[in-house]
């Protein structure tokens, strides 16, 4: 990353709490521009309340959260605007093809038809599924809704990619494919991934720092 590297996204004593339960626990952490960040713990550790907190799904209870810039609470359209989000159910219209799907997820961010015409064959063809670019997604395994679900989350030309458990209940062939398309996307294109998993080999051999959760606490953070 160098020495010139900026925080794009900023936690400071984040805190959730859903009645005595905390969900989340003064949570502190800058994540790079350009780095693929994973946030490793278990199931229930408070990984996806940390996310929604972040894209301004929830609010916290107490401290702050902003992505480049943008405080998540106070303008979370503007947060929206430049994340891409893949969460752990991602969910598409079964009746339309790949292609359309992606097309309107293009319109409702604002995409011009010319632009969306361009860049969807592209991205198709990138997460392999050019060949499948007009078939219903409704006949579509795991592993390929997956893959779709990482277009999508790429087609407004995101800064940052959230994948939430991006490769839960896909074979192996397909974990690889995923993991490959996660490297390509920060090292090629410069996009910075924040990666949730509870599966530290798959953290391991993608990312360049982890944050290890549990029980709503950053107990460590690393390469």
């Amino acid at each position: 990353m160098g020495g010139e590297a900026t925080a794009i996204i900023e936690m400071a004593g984040l805190t959730k709490k859903y009645g005595a339960f905390t969900a989340v626990d003064h949570l502190d952490l800058q994540i790079m521009e350009g780095e693929v960040f994973g946030l490793l713990g278990p199931n229930g550790a408070g990984k996806t309340t940390t996310i929604l907190m972040m894209l301004g799904l929830t609010e916290p209870t107490a401290g702050r959260v902003r992505v480049a810039g943008y405080d998540s609470t106070r303008k979370p359209l503007d947060v929206k605007r430049i994340v891409g989000y893949l969460p752990d159910n991602v969910g598409f219209y079964d009746d339309l093809t790949a292609r359309e799907n992606l097309r309107y997820t293009a319109s409702l961010n604002g995409l011009p038809s010319a632009e969306s015409r361009r860049r969807i064959p592209d991205l198709l063809e990138k997460v392999g599924l050019a060949e499948a670019a007009n078939q219903k997604v409704g006949s579509f395994s795991r592993g390929m809704r997956q893959r779709l679900g990482i277009a999508d989350a790429l087609v407004k030309g995101p800064k940052l990619v959230v994948l939430d458990e991006p490769t839960l209940g896909i074979d192996p062939d397909g974990v690889r494919h995923v993991l490959d398309l996660i490297s390509t996307m920060s090292h090629s294109e410069g996009i910075t991934v924040l990666l949730s998993s509870h599966l530290l080999h798959q953290v391991q051999q993608t990312c360049d720092r982890v944050g290890i959760f549990v029980k709503g606490r950053l107990v460590a953070v690393g390469p």
